[in-house]
């Protein structure tokens, strides 16, 4: 909720502010805010203001005045924008501050001055503290709740699960023999998801000069594993059906080792304190949720013929509308978090799954794979499974901050779905146009 607020932080202290155990100010201290009572004070987060900071310094009648400059620590919670010298009294500076996502940002104060024409560090303060606080969160105008609340998210559910039976009548016994023997779109598939794609989504962070949080969204989602209809899109862009649902159980298996291996270093290299909570039992269902459906497939395959070609005609006009519905639901469920969205992020989302997908069929182009073979390595490093991502997020982060954090695998969900979405229009009218003989 993005919305503007007038703070004065004065001599007198009329907000809310929270006394400190120990205070630092003593009487030879030229720098306060307040009355110099307390160190640590409250603001609402997603919102301007200004604070009083008064010098006792004395100051010279003419020549350079003294300077101060004031800086946050945590520019993800707090920015300082703007210090001027205050025009109705001597020896204040008005120090404008904008608030980002809740937390605590500790301010760094120094004061100088010219003395025989050299700057002097007169003194330098960093034990005040603002405290951004959430604000109430209200329903987002599509009327839902929280996104992980979403009743929309279980509708779909039922269609999932026989569509994914029907891919198990798709499997073919023979391809999936060879597989142990020709493992290299296996380990392209947990190369390109694990390795190369986090990599890029923190190079990519860094171009971007993205917010702390959102770049470990961006990591997260980039480190998570194969997903979100990857054999559905091989199907329908004449890849190999076989080997993408083998890659995506892999790719999911590998993820309970891989996944928290790659939140751990880059969680490192991007200084996040915070544990990160790999959601483990939701990569357990996850793969239950493939297994299962697929298996009960390959057996309707084996035993029951006729529901076979049944399902197998209902395969295809499943799959389109499962595209759809994802891409609804998806926004729908994210409206609210990725109200007031940035360029960057949305940059950085967007060029994800085109990454993943140009990297899937280089690699596979540079082993000569099968053609079916190399779009489903392209397809499968390039369409990832999000979900586990807003998972890590919501089970690691403050509510308000995962939120935030969040977006960056929401852009990338919608992103990618949209994107598979045009390619396969556009596979489908070059087979209508110019088809093959």
């Amino acid at each position: 909720m993005a919305f503007q607020a007038l703070l004065l932080i004065a001599m007198l202290w009329k907000v809310q502010a929270k006394p400190s155990p120990v205070l630092n100010a003593s009487s030879n201290s030229y720098l306060q805010i307040g009355d110099g009572s307390v160190v640590e004070f409250q603001f609402p987060e997603k919102s301007k203001g200004v604070i009083i900071v008064s010098s006792w310094y004395r100051e010279q009648p003419a020549g350079p005045q003294p300077a101060l400059l004031v800086s946050s620590l945590d520019t993800d919670v707090l920015r300082v924008e703007n210090v001027s010298r205050s025009r109705e009294s001597c020896g204040n500076y008005i120090v404008a501050i904008r608030s980002g996502s809740a937390g605590l940002a500790q301010l760094l104060l120094q004061l100088w001055d010219t003395q025989e024409a050299q700057l002097v560090l007169l003194e330098e303060r960093k034990d005040f503290r603002i405290r951004v606080s959430p604000v109430e969160e209200s329903e987002n105008y599509l009327g839902f709740g929280h996104f992980s609340e979403n009743p929309l998210l279980y509708v779909l559910l039922p269609l999932i699960f026989i569509n994914k039976c029907a891919f198990g009548c798709k499997v073919e016994l023979e391809v999936l023999r060879a597989l142990p023997k020709q493992p290299q779109p296996l380990l392209l598939g947990v190369l390109g998801q694990f390795v190369v794609m986090p990599f890029y989504g923190y190079l990519l962070s860094l171009l971007l000069s993205l917010p702390r949080a959102l770049a470990l969204g961006l990591i997260i989602s980039c480190s998570s594993p194969g997903g979100g209809g990857g054999y559905l899109y091989s199907l329908l862009l004449g890849g190999d059906v076989t080997l993408a649902i083998s890659m995506t159980l892999i790719s999911t298996l590998a993820a309970t080792a891989l996944m928290p291996l790659s939140c751990a270093l880059y969680s490192h290299l991007l200084q996040v304190h915070q544990t990160l909570h790999v959601p483990f039992l939701k990569i357990l269902v996850t793969l239950l949720f493939i297994a299962v459906p697929i298996s009960t497939g390959m057996l309707i395959k084996c035993h029951f013929p006729r529901l076979s070609r049944l399902l197998l005609l209902l395969i295809k006009p499943f799959s389109f509308l499962l595209i759809l519905g994802g891409v609804i639901m998806a926004y729908r469920m994210g409206a609210a978090i990725l109200w007031g969205v940035q360029p960057p992020i949305v940059l950085a989302g967007v060029s994800v799954p085109l990454m993943g997908l140009l990297l899937g069929l280089g690699l596979a182009s540079c082993l000569q794979l099968p053609q079916p073979q190399r779009r489903t390595v392209s397809i499968e490093i390039g369409v990832q499974n999000s979900l586990l991502a807003l998972a890590v997020l919501q089970l690691s982060l403050q509510r308000t901050q995962a939120d935030f954090a969040s977006q960056a695998p929401f852009i990338v969900t919608l992103s990618s779905t949209s994107e598979m979405l045009l390619l396969v229009i556009l596979h489908l009218l070059y087979k209508r146009l110019w088809p093959s003989p």
